[in-house]
Protein backbone atom coordinates (compact mmCIF):
# COMPACT_ATOMS: atom_id res chain seq x y z
CA UNK A 1 0.00 0.00 0.00
CA UNK A 2 1.05 3.13 -0.58
CA UNK A 3 1.44 5.56 2.03
CA UNK A 4 -0.16 9.68 1.51
CA UNK A 5 2.41 11.70 1.06
CA UNK A 6 2.82 14.19 4.43
CA UNK A 7 2.50 17.21 2.62
CA UNK A 8 -1.32 16.34 2.10
CA UNK A 9 -2.02 13.71 4.81
CA UNK A 10 -3.98 12.63 1.36
CA UNK A 11 -3.49 9.84 -1.00
CA UNK A 12 -3.54 12.16 -3.73
CA UNK A 13 -1.13 11.36 -6.75
CA UNK A 14 1.98 13.04 -7.16
CA UNK A 15 1.14 15.65 -10.64
CA UNK A 16 -1.95 16.79 -7.78
CA UNK A 17 1.08 16.75 -4.78
CA UNK A 18 3.23 18.87 -7.05
CA UNK A 19 0.40 21.21 -8.11
CA UNK A 20 -1.02 21.77 -4.21
CA UNK A 21 2.53 23.73 -3.46
CA UNK A 22 2.22 24.23 0.26
CA UNK A 23 -0.50 22.15 0.72
CA UNK A 24 -1.38 20.62 4.26
CA UNK A 25 -2.87 17.96 6.11
CA UNK A 26 -4.59 20.59 7.55
CA UNK A 27 -16.86 7.20 15.93
CA UNK A 28 -18.15 5.64 15.77
CA UNK A 29 -17.68 2.31 14.75
CA UNK A 30 -16.08 0.78 11.35
CA UNK A 31 -19.96 0.21 10.10
CA UNK A 32 -20.42 3.54 10.38
CA UNK A 33 -22.73 3.65 7.11
CA UNK A 34 -23.96 0.22 7.55
CA UNK A 35 -27.73 0.69 6.22
CA UNK A 36 -27.57 3.81 4.79
CA UNK A 37 -28.11 4.41 1.09
CA UNK A 38 -26.37 5.50 -1.40
CA UNK A 39 -27.99 9.10 -0.79
CA UNK A 40 -26.85 9.06 2.32
CA UNK A 41 -23.52 8.07 2.10
CA UNK A 42 -22.78 10.53 -0.45
CA UNK A 43 -24.57 12.93 1.92
CA UNK A 44 -22.02 12.60 4.71
CA UNK A 45 -18.85 10.73 2.51
CA UNK A 46 -16.91 13.91 2.98
CA UNK A 47 -18.04 15.06 6.09
CA UNK A 48 -15.39 14.30 9.09
CA UNK A 49 -17.81 15.05 12.25
CA UNK A 50 -20.93 13.12 10.02
CA UNK A 51 -18.45 9.97 8.93
CA UNK A 52 -16.08 8.09 11.25
CA UNK A 53 -14.48 7.35 8.11
CA UNK A 54 -13.88 10.59 6.58
CA UNK A 55 -12.04 11.89 9.69
CA UNK A 56 -9.32 10.00 9.00
CA UNK A 57 -9.11 11.49 5.46
CA UNK A 58 -11.01 15.12 4.99
CA UNK A 59 -10.52 18.48 6.96
CA UNK A 60 -12.82 20.91 8.14
CA UNK A 61 -12.14 24.62 9.42
CA UNK A 62 -14.39 26.88 11.04
CA UNK A 63 -14.69 30.58 11.27
CA UNK A 64 -15.01 32.91 14.28
CA UNK A 65 -17.93 35.32 12.96
CA UNK A 66 -20.20 35.18 15.64
CA UNK A 67 -19.27 36.57 18.99
CA UNK A 68 -22.65 37.03 20.11
CA UNK A 69 -24.59 34.42 22.73
CA UNK A 70 -28.58 34.07 23.97
CA UNK A 71 -28.03 31.53 26.18
CA UNK A 72 -25.11 31.24 29.18
CA UNK A 73 -23.69 27.33 30.16
CA UNK A 74 -22.04 26.69 33.25
CA UNK A 75 -19.38 24.97 31.23
CA UNK A 76 -18.68 28.22 28.92
CA UNK A 77 -16.48 31.00 29.21
CA UNK A 78 -15.88 32.70 25.57
CA UNK A 79 -12.46 34.04 24.93
CA UNK A 80 -12.05 36.26 21.80
CA UNK A 81 -8.16 36.25 22.08
CA UNK A 82 -6.62 33.23 23.18
CA UNK A 83 -4.52 31.05 21.09
CA UNK A 84 -3.33 28.60 23.67
CA UNK A 85 -7.11 26.79 24.91
CA UNK A 86 -8.30 24.27 22.90
CA UNK A 87 -12.13 23.99 23.41
CA UNK A 88 -15.46 25.30 21.95
CA UNK A 89 -16.07 29.24 22.32
CA UNK A 90 -12.48 30.30 22.39
CA UNK A 91 -11.08 31.64 19.11
CA UNK A 92 -7.66 34.03 18.41
CA UNK A 93 -9.46 36.75 17.16
CA UNK A 94 -12.85 37.52 15.23
CA UNK A 95 -13.39 37.91 11.71
CA UNK A 96 -15.74 39.62 9.09
CA UNK A 97 -17.94 37.70 6.89
CA UNK A 98 -15.79 38.90 3.86
CA UNK A 99 -12.44 38.35 6.46
CA UNK A 100 -14.17 34.63 6.93
CA UNK A 101 -14.32 34.22 3.11
CA UNK A 102 -11.63 35.40 2.11
CA UNK A 103 -10.12 32.76 5.00
CA UNK A 104 -11.83 30.32 3.10
CA UNK A 105 -10.72 30.74 -0.03
CA UNK A 106 -6.99 29.95 0.99
CA UNK A 107 -7.41 27.66 2.97
CA UNK A 108 -9.77 25.30 0.27
CA UNK A 109 -6.37 26.33 -2.10
CA UNK A 110 -3.45 24.94 0.28
CA UNK A 111 -5.51 21.92 1.88
CA UNK A 112 -7.31 20.49 -0.71
CA UNK A 113 -8.94 17.85 1.05
CA UNK A 114 -10.63 20.25 3.21
CA UNK A 115 -14.21 19.70 2.32
CA UNK A 116 -16.54 21.41 5.36
CA UNK A 117 -16.97 25.26 6.69
CA UNK A 118 -18.41 25.67 9.97
CA UNK A 119 -19.71 28.19 12.04
CA UNK A 120 -19.71 27.28 15.46
CA UNK A 121 -19.29 30.26 17.59
CA UNK A 122 -17.67 31.60 19.41
CA UNK A 123 -20.92 32.68 20.42
CA UNK A 124 -24.36 31.12 18.54
CA UNK A 125 -24.19 31.16 14.65
CA UNK A 126 -28.07 32.14 14.86
CA UNK A 127 -27.72 35.02 17.87
CA UNK A 128 -25.71 36.43 15.05
CA UNK A 129 -27.82 35.96 11.76
CA UNK A 130 -26.53 38.65 9.80
CA UNK A 131 -22.77 37.80 10.10
CA UNK A 132 -23.36 34.17 9.73
CA UNK A 133 -25.58 33.92 6.74
CA UNK A 134 -23.72 36.58 5.07
CA UNK A 135 -20.55 34.36 5.21
CA UNK A 136 -22.22 31.07 3.77
CA UNK A 137 -23.51 33.53 0.92
CA UNK A 138 -20.20 34.39 0.11
CA UNK A 139 -18.50 31.19 0.22
CA UNK A 140 -21.26 29.19 -1.13
CA UNK A 141 -20.66 32.00 -4.67
CA UNK A 142 -17.26 31.49 -4.46
CA UNK A 143 -16.53 27.58 -3.50
CA UNK A 144 -19.94 25.75 -4.54
CA UNK A 145 -18.22 22.75 -3.74
CA UNK A 146 -17.59 22.78 -0.32
CA UNK A 147 -20.01 22.08 2.80
CA UNK A 148 -21.72 23.94 4.95
CA UNK A 149 -22.59 23.76 8.72
CA UNK A 150 -23.27 24.88 11.56
CA UNK A 151 -23.88 24.40 15.27
CA UNK A 152 -26.30 25.84 17.68
CA UNK A 153 -27.86 25.84 21.20
CA UNK A 154 -30.93 25.91 19.30
CA UNK A 155 -32.45 28.65 21.08
CA UNK A 156 -33.49 30.24 17.73
CA UNK A 157 -33.30 27.65 15.18
CA UNK A 158 -36.92 27.70 14.32
CA UNK A 159 -36.74 31.07 13.11
CA UNK A 160 -34.01 30.54 10.88
CA UNK A 161 -34.59 26.39 9.44
CA UNK A 162 -36.32 28.11 6.28
CA UNK A 163 -33.18 30.61 5.65
CA UNK A 164 -30.74 27.50 6.71
CA UNK A 165 -32.37 25.71 3.67
CA UNK A 166 -31.99 27.80 1.50
CA UNK A 167 -28.68 28.06 1.73
CA UNK A 168 -27.86 24.60 1.04
CA UNK A 169 -26.64 24.66 4.69
CA UNK A 170 -27.47 20.32 4.50
CA UNK A 171 -25.80 19.90 8.10
CA UNK A 172 -26.81 21.45 11.34
CA UNK A 173 -25.48 20.87 15.23
CA UNK A 174 -27.68 21.00 17.85
CA UNK A 175 -26.30 21.03 21.70
CA UNK A 176 -28.68 19.06 23.84
CA UNK A 177 -27.87 18.56 27.08
CA UNK A 178 -31.24 17.61 28.56
CA UNK A 179 -35.20 17.39 27.66
CA UNK A 180 -35.85 17.59 31.68
CA UNK A 181 -35.87 21.28 32.50
CA UNK A 182 -35.47 20.24 36.18
CA UNK A 183 -31.81 19.00 35.17
CA UNK A 184 -31.36 22.15 32.46
CA UNK A 185 -31.28 24.24 35.51
CA UNK A 186 -28.64 22.93 36.82
CA UNK A 187 -26.77 23.89 33.52
CA UNK A 188 -28.13 26.75 32.16
CA UNK A 189 -28.71 29.99 34.54
CA UNK A 190 -30.23 32.26 31.88
CA UNK A 191 -31.50 32.40 28.24
CA UNK A 192 -32.44 35.63 26.72
CA UNK A 193 -34.80 35.19 24.58
CA UNK A 194 -37.52 38.00 22.78
CA UNK A 195 -35.58 40.78 24.41
CA UNK A 196 -36.43 39.42 28.02
CA UNK A 197 -33.71 37.34 29.96
CA UNK A 198 -35.08 34.50 31.80
CA UNK A 199 -33.38 32.39 34.92
CA UNK A 200 -33.61 29.08 36.48
CA UNK A 201 -36.16 26.28 35.35
CA UNK A 202 -38.40 28.99 33.26
CA UNK A 203 -34.72 29.23 31.02
CA UNK A 204 -34.57 25.56 30.53
CA UNK A 205 -37.87 24.67 29.78
CA UNK A 206 -38.15 27.61 27.42
CA UNK A 207 -34.85 26.50 25.90
CA UNK A 208 -35.83 22.76 25.67
CA UNK A 209 -39.38 23.54 24.29
CA UNK A 210 -36.82 25.91 21.47
CA UNK A 211 -34.59 23.06 20.66
CA UNK A 212 -37.64 20.47 20.38
CA UNK A 213 -39.20 22.36 18.13
CA UNK A 214 -36.23 22.78 15.92
CA UNK A 215 -35.04 19.81 15.76
CA UNK A 216 -38.92 18.71 14.54
CA UNK A 217 -38.48 21.07 11.77
CA UNK A 218 -35.31 20.13 10.41
CA UNK A 219 -36.45 17.11 10.31
CA UNK A 220 -39.18 18.49 7.69
CA UNK A 221 -36.77 20.31 6.17
CA UNK A 222 -35.04 17.25 5.20
CA UNK A 223 -31.24 18.79 6.79
CA UNK A 224 -28.90 15.97 8.99
CA UNK A 225 -28.99 16.88 12.27
CA UNK A 226 -26.37 16.09 14.92
CA UNK A 227 -26.57 16.67 18.59
CA UNK A 228 -24.29 17.05 20.58
CA UNK A 229 -24.16 16.42 24.57
CA UNK A 230 -21.90 17.34 27.09
CA UNK A 231 -21.46 14.49 29.91
CA UNK A 232 -21.94 16.56 33.12
CA UNK A 233 -20.97 13.56 36.11
CA UNK A 234 -24.23 13.60 38.94
CA UNK A 235 -26.13 16.10 36.98
CA UNK A 236 -26.93 14.71 33.45
CA UNK A 237 -25.02 11.60 32.73
CA UNK A 238 -27.40 9.24 33.91
CA UNK A 239 -30.13 11.13 32.11
CA UNK A 240 -28.42 11.14 28.55
CA UNK A 241 -29.77 7.73 27.72
CA UNK A 242 -33.45 9.67 28.01
CA UNK A 243 -31.95 12.09 25.88
CA UNK A 244 -31.00 9.59 23.44
CA UNK A 245 -34.06 8.22 23.19
CA UNK A 246 -35.79 11.48 22.66
CA UNK A 247 -33.56 12.87 19.73
CA UNK A 248 -33.76 9.57 18.26
CA UNK A 249 -37.34 9.99 17.66
CA UNK A 250 -37.07 13.72 16.56
CA UNK A 251 -34.98 12.35 13.75
CA UNK A 252 -31.43 13.21 14.75
CA UNK A 253 -29.05 11.51 12.62
CA UNK A 254 -26.11 11.46 14.99
CA UNK A 255 -25.30 11.81 18.47
CA UNK A 256 -22.19 13.26 20.03
CA UNK A 257 -22.11 12.34 23.68
CA UNK A 258 -18.56 14.75 24.99
CA UNK A 259 -16.94 14.97 27.96
CA UNK A 260 -17.59 18.10 30.19
CA UNK A 261 -13.87 20.05 29.99
CA UNK A 262 -14.19 21.63 33.26
CA UNK A 263 -10.34 23.03 33.73
CA UNK A 264 -10.26 25.67 36.49
CA UNK A 265 -7.87 27.90 34.34
CA UNK A 266 -10.91 28.42 31.83
CA UNK A 267 -12.88 29.97 34.44
CA UNK A 268 -16.29 28.79 33.63
CA UNK A 269 -18.78 28.05 36.32
CA UNK A 270 -18.04 24.09 36.32
CA UNK A 271 -14.48 24.53 36.32
CA UNK A 272 -14.66 27.40 39.47
CA UNK A 273 -16.65 25.20 41.48
CA UNK A 274 -14.95 22.28 40.95
CA UNK A 275 -17.64 20.19 39.13
CA UNK A 276 -15.37 17.23 37.40
CA UNK A 277 -15.47 15.65 34.02
CA UNK A 278 -16.38 11.79 33.35
CA UNK A 279 -13.61 9.73 33.03
CA UNK A 280 -12.61 7.45 29.95
CA UNK A 281 -14.53 5.03 31.50
CA UNK A 282 -17.63 6.89 32.39
CA UNK A 283 -17.90 8.19 28.65
CA UNK A 284 -17.16 4.96 26.97
CA UNK A 285 -19.91 3.48 29.20
CA UNK A 286 -23.38 6.44 28.29
CA UNK A 287 -21.86 6.09 24.93
CA UNK A 288 -22.23 1.85 24.61
CA UNK A 289 -25.18 2.09 26.57
CA UNK A 290 -27.04 5.13 23.79
CA UNK A 291 -25.48 3.41 20.45
CA UNK A 292 -27.57 0.63 19.99
CA UNK A 293 -30.41 3.05 19.58
CA UNK A 294 -28.95 5.54 16.63
CA UNK A 295 -25.21 6.30 15.31
CA UNK A 296 -22.80 7.72 17.83
CA UNK A 297 -19.97 10.24 17.40
CA UNK A 298 -17.18 8.81 19.38
CA UNK A 299 -14.22 11.00 17.04
CA UNK A 300 -15.61 14.42 17.99
CA UNK A 301 -12.28 16.41 19.27
CA UNK A 302 -14.36 19.20 21.20
CA UNK A 303 -12.80 21.71 18.33
CA UNK A 304 -12.11 25.77 18.78
CA UNK A 305 -14.47 27.88 17.25
CA UNK A 306 -11.54 29.04 14.42
CA UNK A 307 -10.05 25.19 14.29
CA UNK A 308 -8.33 24.13 10.82
CA UNK A 309 -7.36 20.78 9.57
CA UNK A 310 -8.39 17.51 10.25
CA UNK A 311 -9.72 16.73 13.15
CA UNK A 312 -7.34 16.42 16.19
CA UNK A 313 -5.57 18.15 14.53
CA UNK A 314 -5.10 22.68 15.31
CA UNK A 315 -3.65 24.54 12.36
CA UNK A 316 -5.26 27.59 13.26
CA UNK A 317 -2.27 29.57 14.20
CA UNK A 318 -0.87 29.07 10.76
CA UNK A 319 -4.04 31.36 9.30
CA UNK A 320 -4.08 34.38 11.52
CA UNK A 321 -5.50 37.14 10.07
CA UNK A 322 -2.54 38.52 9.60
CA UNK A 323 -1.17 36.36 7.72
CA UNK A 324 -3.98 34.67 5.37
CA UNK A 325 -5.19 38.53 4.81
CA UNK A 326 -1.56 39.05 2.87
CA UNK A 327 -2.30 35.41 1.10
CA UNK A 328 -3.62 35.55 -2.49
CA UNK A 329 -6.74 32.75 -2.98
CA UNK A 330 -5.90 29.76 -4.89
CA UNK A 331 -9.04 28.07 -5.06
CA UNK A 332 -8.76 25.69 -7.67
CA UNK A 333 -11.83 23.21 -8.14
CA UNK A 334 -10.01 20.88 -10.81
CA UNK A 335 -7.69 20.41 -8.53
CA UNK A 336 -9.16 20.14 -5.28
CA UNK A 337 -11.31 17.58 -6.93
CA UNK A 338 -8.27 15.73 -8.15
CA UNK A 339 -6.85 15.19 -4.64
CA UNK A 340 -10.43 14.06 -3.38
CA UNK A 341 -10.42 11.55 -6.24
CA UNK A 342 -7.14 10.11 -5.08
CA UNK A 343 -8.40 10.00 -1.17
CA UNK A 344 -11.54 7.86 -1.99
CA UNK A 345 -9.11 5.17 -4.46
CA UNK A 346 -6.65 5.26 -1.31
CA UNK A 347 -10.33 4.80 0.66
CA UNK A 348 -10.71 1.65 -1.46
CA UNK A 349 -6.93 0.26 -0.85
CA UNK A 350 -7.59 0.98 3.59
CA UNK A 351 -11.22 -1.44 2.90
CA UNK A 352 -9.54 -4.30 0.92
CA UNK A 353 -6.60 -4.52 4.04
CA UNK A 354 -9.44 -4.51 6.32
CA UNK A 355 -11.20 -7.32 4.31
CA UNK A 356 -8.06 -9.06 4.62
CA UNK A 357 -7.76 -9.70 8.13
CA UNK A 358 -12.09 -10.12 8.68
CA UNK A 359 -12.62 -13.73 10.02
CA UNK A 360 -15.42 -15.26 7.48
CA UNK A 361 -16.95 -15.82 10.30
CA UNK A 362 -18.38 -14.13 13.47
CA UNK A 363 -16.70 -15.27 16.31
CA UNK A 364 -19.00 -15.73 19.48
CA UNK A 365 -18.15 -14.24 22.97
CA UNK A 366 -14.91 -12.91 22.20
CA UNK A 367 -13.17 -10.96 24.47
CA UNK A 368 -12.53 -7.82 23.81
CA UNK A 369 -9.74 -5.52 24.18
CA UNK A 370 -8.39 -2.26 23.76
CA UNK A 371 -5.41 -0.38 21.84
CA UNK A 372 -3.97 2.88 21.47
CA UNK A 373 -2.71 4.33 18.02
CA UNK A 374 -0.47 6.59 17.22
CA UNK A 375 -1.70 8.34 13.98
CA UNK A 376 -1.53 11.36 11.74
CA UNK A 377 -4.28 10.10 9.52
CA UNK A 378 -5.29 8.28 6.69
CA UNK A 379 -6.33 5.64 8.81
CA UNK A 380 -3.03 4.03 9.06
CA UNK A 381 -0.16 4.25 12.27
CA UNK A 382 1.76 5.98 11.07
CA UNK A 383 3.24 8.64 13.52
CA UNK A 384 5.81 8.27 16.48
CA UNK A 385 4.81 7.99 19.87
CA UNK A 386 7.06 10.90 21.17
CA UNK A 387 5.00 13.03 18.02
CA UNK A 388 1.63 11.93 19.55
CA UNK A 389 -0.81 14.59 21.15
CA UNK A 390 -3.61 11.62 21.57
CA UNK A 391 -4.56 8.58 20.67
CA UNK A 392 -7.04 6.74 18.65
CA UNK A 393 -8.33 4.23 20.88
CA UNK A 394 -9.86 0.93 19.75
CA UNK A 395 -12.04 -2.06 20.78
CA UNK A 396 -10.67 -5.15 19.04
CA UNK A 397 -11.65 -8.45 19.65
CA UNK A 398 -11.92 -12.02 17.10
CA UNK A 399 -14.51 -10.10 14.62
CA UNK A 400 -13.38 -6.52 14.00
CA UNK A 401 -10.92 -3.52 15.55
CA UNK A 402 -13.39 -0.77 16.35
CA UNK A 403 -12.48 2.85 17.29
CA UNK A 404 -14.22 4.34 20.59
CA UNK A 405 -12.34 7.06 21.28
CA UNK A 406 -9.54 9.26 21.63
CA UNK A 407 -7.24 10.11 24.45
CA UNK A 408 -5.70 13.60 24.55
CA UNK A 409 -2.19 13.57 25.91
CA UNK A 410 -1.43 16.92 26.69
CA UNK A 411 -4.36 16.95 29.48
CA UNK A 412 -2.55 14.53 31.55
CA UNK A 413 1.19 16.50 30.94
CA UNK A 414 -0.05 19.74 32.18
CA UNK A 415 1.68 19.16 35.92
CA UNK A 416 4.35 17.00 35.05
CA UNK A 417 8.14 17.79 34.64
CA UNK A 418 11.17 16.87 32.09
CA UNK A 419 10.42 13.69 29.64
CA UNK A 420 10.00 11.14 32.98
CA UNK A 421 7.02 13.34 34.18
CA UNK A 422 5.09 13.36 30.90
CA UNK A 423 5.95 9.54 30.26
CA UNK A 424 3.82 9.36 33.46
CA UNK A 425 1.15 10.93 32.46
CA UNK A 426 0.98 9.34 28.90
CA UNK A 427 1.12 6.23 30.54
CA UNK A 428 -1.83 7.18 32.70
CA UNK A 429 -3.85 8.26 29.92
CA UNK A 430 -3.57 4.79 28.36
CA UNK A 431 -3.57 2.19 31.51
CA UNK A 432 -6.41 0.21 30.44
CA UNK A 433 -4.89 -0.21 26.90
CA UNK A 434 -3.09 -3.80 26.31
CA UNK A 435 -0.99 -1.91 23.60
CA UNK A 436 0.65 1.14 21.84
CA UNK A 437 0.52 1.30 18.28
CA UNK A 438 3.03 3.29 17.05
CA UNK A 439 5.41 3.38 13.84
CA UNK A 440 8.16 4.29 16.15
CA UNK A 441 8.84 4.81 19.79
CA UNK A 442 12.38 5.54 21.51
CA UNK A 443 13.93 2.31 22.89
CA UNK A 444 13.94 4.28 26.93
CA UNK A 445 9.78 5.05 26.84
CA UNK A 446 9.15 1.51 25.18
CA UNK A 447 10.97 0.14 27.94
CA UNK A 448 9.04 1.86 31.00
CA UNK A 449 5.60 1.42 28.82
CA UNK A 450 6.39 -2.94 28.30
CA UNK A 451 7.14 -2.28 32.78
CA UNK A 452 3.48 -0.79 33.07
CA UNK A 453 2.09 -3.78 31.12
CA UNK A 454 1.14 -1.89 27.77
CA UNK A 455 3.29 -4.27 24.99
CA UNK A 456 4.30 -1.95 21.84
CA UNK A 457 3.76 -2.80 18.07
CA UNK A 458 6.01 -0.63 16.09
CA UNK A 459 4.44 -1.00 12.41
CA UNK A 460 3.58 1.35 9.32
CA UNK A 461 0.32 -0.14 8.36
CA UNK A 462 -3.91 -0.06 8.12
CA UNK A 463 -5.33 0.49 11.89
CA UNK A 464 -7.47 -2.44 12.15
CA UNK A 465 -4.49 -4.46 10.40
CA UNK A 466 -1.78 -4.65 13.01
CA UNK A 467 -4.60 -4.31 15.73
CA UNK A 468 -5.85 -7.57 14.65
CA UNK A 469 -2.19 -9.32 14.26
CA UNK A 470 -1.58 -8.23 17.64
CA UNK A 471 -5.15 -9.33 18.90
CA UNK A 472 -3.76 -12.98 17.59
CA UNK A 473 -1.10 -13.25 19.12
CA UNK A 474 -2.09 -11.15 22.43
CA UNK A 475 -4.90 -14.64 22.98
CA UNK A 476 -1.75 -16.82 22.22
CA UNK A 477 -0.07 -15.76 25.38
CA UNK A 478 -3.33 -15.93 27.46
CA UNK A 479 -4.59 -19.28 29.51
CA UNK A 480 -6.56 -21.01 27.95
Amino acid sequence: MTPPPNTLLTPATENAQVKATNGCGCSSSSSATDGLDEKMRTRIEKHPCYSEEAHHHYARMHVAVAPACNIQCNYCNRKFDCANESRPGVVSELLTPEEAAHKVLVIAGKIPQMTVLGIAGPGDPLANPEKTFRTFELIAEQAPDIKLCLSTNGLMLPEYVDRIKQLNVDHVTITINMVDPEIGSQIYPWVHYRRRRYKGLEAARILHERQMEGLQALKEADILCKVNSVMIPGINDQHLVEVNRVIREKGAFLHNIMPLISAPEHGTHFGLTGQRGPTPKELKTIQDNCSGNMKMMRHCRQCRADAVGLLGEDRSQEFTKDKFMEMAPQYDLELRQEVHSGIEKFKEEIKLAKAKVKPSERVKDSPKILVAVATKGGGIVNQHFGHAKEFQIFEVDANEAKFVGHRKIDQYCQSGYGEDATLEYVIQAIADCKAVLVSKVGECPKAELREAGLQVVEAYDVIEKVAREFYDQYLQTQPS
